[in-house]
């Protein structure tokens, strides 16, 4: 079934046609509706996205795959610009955006219904073989990996979000975002997901554990 649960691309609005690695919109979109709904502070944002180099979505969010230069750069800026901690809400509060985004317009629903009716590991299989698909479309240039011994992890190496950024700890939130917001609404409610490694603070690759 993994191959018929996404309509599209995880985040895709049109195929992946040039050598420069992107990433979906929603990186940026949700974070601009996440910082006004968290701050609702014109100002902010407009400063936010002119350090990102990004003023030209301050009138007219992107419908297409963006750079992934943009998606790190906007990640960058919000550290930049807000404590680690209203940093990471705001990152995180865009991923649980993008899952609904995700769930509302990418995932069919008798893909979700018949997920839903799964026992959980069989769930989460299925689910995160399908986002492996598309995962271009999530990580550009980064690798994605998963395996299913519990707990679950799924692995980002080269991460856009974090890349050639350092932090006392993981800073990814907007993956944790929208992996916790798909797998609580297809897999278990009681799922957590939490960044166990980060690239930011040493490690490897980040590394994202799931426990339900």
């Amino acid at each position: 079934m993994s191959p018929l649960i996404y309509r599209h691309s995880i985040l895709m609005h049109t195929s992946n046609t040039t050598d420069i690695p992107r990433i979906g919109p929603n990186a940026i979109i949700r974070v601009a509706e996440a910082l006004t709904a968290q701050y609702n502070n014109p100002e902010l944002t407009a400063q936010i996205f002119t350090t990102a180099g990004l003023t030209h979505y301050l009138t007219a969010l992107p419908t297409q795959m963006v750079p992934e230069t943009e998606v790190t750069a906007l990640a960058a800026a919000l550290r930049q610009h807000l404590d680690a901690d209203a940093a990471r809400a705001v990152s995180h509060d865009a991923g649980q955006r993008t899952g609904d985004y995700l769930l509302a317009h990418r995932i069919p629903k008798p893909a979700q219904r018949v997920l839903r009716l799964l026992p959980p590991a069989l769930a989460c299989r299925m689910l995160l073989k399908a986002i492996e698909k598309n995962a271009w479309t999530f990580v550009g240039s980064g690798h994605y990996h998963f395996n299913l011994r519990r707990p679950v992890q799924i692995t980002i190496a080269h991460c856009p979000l974090c890349r050639d950024a350092t932090a006392p700890q993981p800073i990814c939130d907007f993956y944790v975002g929208a992996f916790e917001r798909l797998c609580q609404t297809l897999v278990s409610r009681r799922t957590q997901v939490t960044e166990i490694a980060c690239q930011a603070a040493g490690a490897p690759a980040c590394v994202f554990e799931l426990r339900w």
